[in-house]
């Protein structure tokens, strides 16, 4: 039998704690009140038993001397509990507490010539002194659960919080905005007293400020490299085009080529880490664009148009990231290769091995492939970092059939119809 699923909420930190203490009060309160109760209940007990026995004895005095009997004692009285009579008749003397006449009563009874001499005390007073105290540790124990378990939730509350607040920040910052901070101001001053959650903030802030100063290094570094081979490899490239032609010459130019579109692929994601990259918007068909794209690619990439659509975009770097996704699937997948566009959702897909394991679900990493050792994994890179530019949204997955599956979502452009903005006309392609 499957165990039913219990709520989200319920595997909170303060939901736990709020249980915990919950518990522990209600177990100390439980403990305290029985105490309380077994002691004051015992006394008041002894206290009747004694003033009981005491009138047995002074009753037993003038039942011997032939005195009449006062009216709260007598031999064999109505009342009597059994097991009490039973006790004065072996010889001996007791006290029991029962019911008399609908009030509580404590019995006390002693032998008297084979009989059972007995004497009553009211025990109204005990009991419901008793009764009160019961009530009294009742209510104070309720109280005090609440009391706890407010002050328990807010102390709780305060520190989930600040676990809350480091967790967002985490989060921020493996989604790339590694200027995001804690701050927790208990770090900040050291002659404050430091508890688990500061110093797990601390940590987090060093490790970001760390992970920051590495990135921007390299950024920088990736940057400088790019800037510095684009000089030599023009004088490299010019001084190609003047050797002789022959298969030696051939090699050069293209081995001068591909380094030159590393070099602009390593100046372009140096661009997009930076952030300084601006949009160029304007409203171009998508069908229209795409096919554009796969005619100055060379390759033969079916292009399938089921639904155009309007969008506004930056149409060279959409140009570019489509290029960069046609262009990996004929050189890392086999054909035939589809690019599909059905709205604004761009699909371009190969019927090859599909991608690595490590690609749909961490995305594109930086000189990492693993196809044959074609390429510098930079292609798929650049096209994710555009695509976020212009507010695409880029997913890559592998087709239960075989074959990679590249998809990027595009934000569609509604044109106003003549009614709307006092019958303006819808703006231009600028791109037709």
């Amino acid at each position: 039998m499957r165990r039913p699923r219990l709520p989200a909420w319920t595997a909170t930190l303060t939901w736990k704690a709020a249980v915990f203490i919950t518990v522990m009060c209600c177990a100390l309160a439980a403990l305290l009140g029985v105490l309380v109760h077994v002691s004051v209940a015992g006394q008041t007990v002894k206290d009747s038993r004694d003033k009981a026995l005491g009138r047995l004895g002074e009753v037993s005095r003038l039942y011997e001397s032939g005195e009449p009997l006062p009216r709260f004692a007598g031999v064999d009285p109505e009342g009597l509990p059994g097991s009490l009579r039973a006790l004065a008749l072996r010889g001996d003397r007791g006290t029991m507490v029962t019911e008399y006449k609908g009030r509580p009563t404590m019995w006390a009874a002693g032998p008297a010539d084979g009989r059972a001499l007995a004497v009553r005390v009211d025990y109204s007073t005990g009991a419901a002194t008793i009764e009160g105290l019961d009530r009294s540790i009742l209510g104070s124990s309720v109280l005090a659960i609440g009391v706890t378990l407010l002050v328990g939730a807010f102390a709780v509350t305060r520190i989930t919080r600040r676990l809350h607040l480091t967790a967002q920040v985490a989060r921020r910052i493996s989604a790339g905005d590694l200027d995001a901070r804690v701050n927790d101001p208990r770090t900040g001053d050291p002659s404050r007293p430091q508890d688990e959650v500061a110093t797990v903030s601390g940590a987090l802030d060093t490790m970001a400020s760390s992970l920051q100063r590495k990135l921007q290094t390299e950024q920088r570094f990736t940057a400088d490299v790019a800037h510095e081979l684009r000089t030599p490899l023009t004088g490299l490239s010019a001084a190609a085009e003047l050797l002789p032609e022959g298969r030696p010459s051939e090699l050069v130019r293209d081995r001068v080529r591909a380094m030159r579109g590393l070099t602009e692929d390593l100046l372009e994601i140096s661009r997009l880490d930076a952030g300084t990259e601006t949009v160029d918007l304007a409203v171009h068909d998508l069908g229209p664009l795409a096919e554009r794209v796969v005619r100055a690619s060379g390759t033969p990439t079916e292009v399938r148009i089921a639904r155009d659509a309007t969008v506004e975009t930056d149409k060279r770097r959409l140009e570019r990231v489509l290029g960069n996704l046609v262009s990996n699937a004929h050189r890392h997948g086999l054909p035939p290769v589809v690019l599909s566009v059905d709205g604004p959702v761009v699909t371009v897909r190969d019927h090859g091995a599909g991608y690595p394991e490590y690609l749909p679900a961490s995305g594109p990493q930086r000189f990492r492939t693993e196809s044959g050792g074609k390429g510098h994994g930079l292609g798929l890179t650049i096209a994710v970092g555009q695509a976020e530019v212009i507010g695409a949204e880029l997913v890559f997955a592998n087709a239960p059939d075989g074959g990679a599956v590249a998809r990027l979502s595009l934000p569609e452009y509604v044109r106003l119809t003549d009614g709307d903005e006092d019958g303006a006309a819808p703006p231009a392609d600028p791109g037709r």
